[in-house]
C-alpha cells in the first residue's frame, strides 16, 4: 500500500519545482527581452529534469532526505550568517544573464557555451551522487541523531563534494547562458562557501566521531589535489 503522506509530499515538491522553473524562466526571458533565447530554454529544461528526477528518486529511496533539505534548521549562528550572505549571490545569477544578453556585456563563443553546458551537467551529477551517498545531507550544518561519517562515492575524493558540485553547476549555468559578467556573483558564492567549509570542517572535527580519521585519509576539502 502506498504511503499517502509521502505521495502528497512528492506532489507538493513537484509543484514547487514546476512553479520555481516558471519563475526562473521569467527571470531570464524578461531581462533578456527575448523569449526565443535557445540557451535559456535548454538550461530550464535541464534544470527541471534534474530536480524532478531527484524528487522521484529520493521520494522512493530516501524520502527523509528530501524532508530534511526542504526544512533545514539552522542552529549555528555562523551558519545563519554565512548562508544569508551566500544566498545573496545566488539571486543575481538568475536574472543578470538576461540583462547581459540584452545589453551585450559579454561576448562569448559557442565553444564557451558548450563548455558551460558540460560543466552544468557535471555539477548536477556530482550533486546527485553526493545526495545519493549521504542520507545526513542537510542545508543546515548539524550533527544529526545516528550521524556517521560518509567515506564512499564522491566523499572518497573531497570532504565536501556537495559544494564542489554546486560551484561547477553555477559556473556552468552562467557560461551556458553566455554571461561572463555573472561569474562575479559566482565568485561571491565561492567565497561564502569557503568560509562555510572552514567553520563546518572545524565543527565536524570536534563533534563527529571518526571525522578526524576520515580527514587524514581524504585530505582535500573542496578541490581535488589542491585544497
Amino acid at each position: 500500500m502506498r504511503d499517502k503522506g509521502k505521495e502528497v509530499s512528492k506532489g507538493k515538491f513537484i509543484g514547487i519545482v514546476t512553479f520555481s522553473t516558471f519563475l526562473l524562466g521569467l527571470g531570464m526571458f524578461i531581462p533578456a527581452n527575448d523569449f526565443l533565447w535557445i540557451e535559456a530554454w535548454i538550461v530550464l529544461i535541464l534544470f527541471y529534469v534534474f530536480f524532478i528526477n531527484n524528487i522521484l528518486y529520493f521520494s522512493k529511496h530516501d524520502p527523509d532526505l528530501i524532508q530534511k533539505r526542504s526544512k533545514p534548521e539552522f542552529k549555528e549562528k555562523w551558519d545563519k550568517i554565512v548562508t544569508f550572505f551566500t544566498s545573496i549571490g545566488f539571486i543575481p545569477i538568475f536574472f543578470v544573464p538576461g540583462l547581459d544578453r540584452q545589453f551585450g556585456w559579454s561576448n562569448v563563443t559557442i565553444v564557451v557555451e558548450i563548455i558551460g553546458f558540460i560543466a552544468f551537467n557535471i555539477g548536477v551529477i556530482i550533486i546527485f551522487l553526493t545526495m545519493k551517498e549521504n542520507s545526513f545531507l542537510s542545508k543546515a550544518v548539524e550533527i544529526q541523531e545516528g550521524h556517521t561519517v560518509i567515506t564512499t562515492g564522491p566523499y572518497k575524493i573531497v570532504r565536501h563534494p556537495m559544494y564542489l558540485g554546486l560551484i561547477i553547476f553555477m559556473t556552468g549555468w552562467c557560461l551556458a547562458l553566455g554571461s561572463l559578467f555573472s561569474l562575479i556573483f559566482v565568485a561571491f558564492i565561492v567565497i561564502g562557501l569557503i568560509f562555510r567549509i572552514v567553520f563546518e570542517d572545524k565543527m565536524l572535527h570536534e563533534e563527529l566521531e571518526g571525522y578526524k580519521e576520515y580527514a587524514q585519509k581524504t585530505k582535500k576539502k573542496l578541490i581535488p589535489f589542491i585544497w
